[in-house]
């Protein structure tokens, strides 16, 4: 489980975020592309983007659910 005081600095204010645990497997930057970008220095993704709509946000639970190491978080600020 995601947690909040472990996320990276680059994820955008919102629901959803990255914690530290990232793996950098892409997963999530394949599911929802235009939410989760990568820190090519850090090797891990971030979410540069929250979601709008409901169909944005089923694709972020998507990610959220695939993360094999539960690095997405949907109970941020």
């Amino acid at each position: 489980m995601a947690e909040k005081d472990e996320k990276w600095p680059e994820n955008i204010s919102g629901k959803f975020y990255v914690d530290e645990q990232c793996i950098d497997c892409d997963l999530c930057r394949e599911t929802a592309p235009d939410f989760f970008s990568r820190n090519d220095d850090g090797g891990y993704s971030f979410v540069h983007k929250q979601p709008q709509s409901e169909e944005d946000t089923a694709l972020c639970i998507e990610a959220l659910d695939g993360c094999p190491v539960e690095a997405i978080g949907e109970d941020g600020d």
